[in-house]
């Protein structure tokens, strides 16, 4: 609205286009503003989605290397186990050389293994059915439920149980009457 004195001639059309075109000007620009803001709107979700399936891929890469390895040390671990029992056959003998290089091979295939993050899984305690696998229970003067005895070690790969160790776990003493 203008302050100009009102009058009856009619408005001329030279008039009315300065106001019109003033008019959709502005509805133009407010219309430009509003695409502008939803196009930078939608930017930024994309970058986001990216930045978000960039980690992803990132945290997927390093659990396959994670895992990469754990077909060979799994394989591994029987070999390693093999090494333990000749250990203790050797100690009985008087074959100190070949207990000597036993010892070192098996010194240096666990340093290589534990290297790959492979952790032998404790056994002092009580019984973990997430980490031990009970194969008998016998009667001991020891605590109901602790492992007695350890038949077959087991191992972890960083947090993964990779063979759970196979143990005897204590059972309460049998009383005679």
């Amino acid at each position: 609205m203008t302050d100009e004195p009102v009058t009856d001639e009619p408005v001329t059309q030279q008039e009315q286009e300065p106001e019109a075109a003033a008019e959709e000007g502005a509805l133009d620009v407010g219309a430009l503003q509003a695409e502008r803001d939803q196009l930078f709107d939608r930017l930024q979700r994309l970058a986001a989605e990216f930045d978000n399936f960039r980690k992803r891929s990132v945290r997927e890469q390093a659990g396959l290397i994670e895992r990469a390895n754990e077909r060979l040390v799994k394989e591994l671990l029987p070999v390693l186990d093999d090494l333990g029992r000749a250990l203790e056959a050797a100690e009985e003998h008087e074959g100190a050389k070949l207990e000597e290089g036993v010892r070192l091979v098996h010194r240096s295939l666990a340093d290589l293994l534990a290297k790959e993050g492979l952790a032998e899984i404790e056994t002092e305690g009580r019984f973990d059915p997430h980490v031990h696998e009970a194969l008998l229970s016998q009667p001991s003067d020891a605590e109901e439920g602790s492992v007695i005895e350890v038949v077959q070690k087991g191992y972890r790969l960083g947090d993964r149980v990779l063979r759970p160790a196979r143990v005897v776990v204590a059972a309460p003493p049998i009383h005679e009457a």
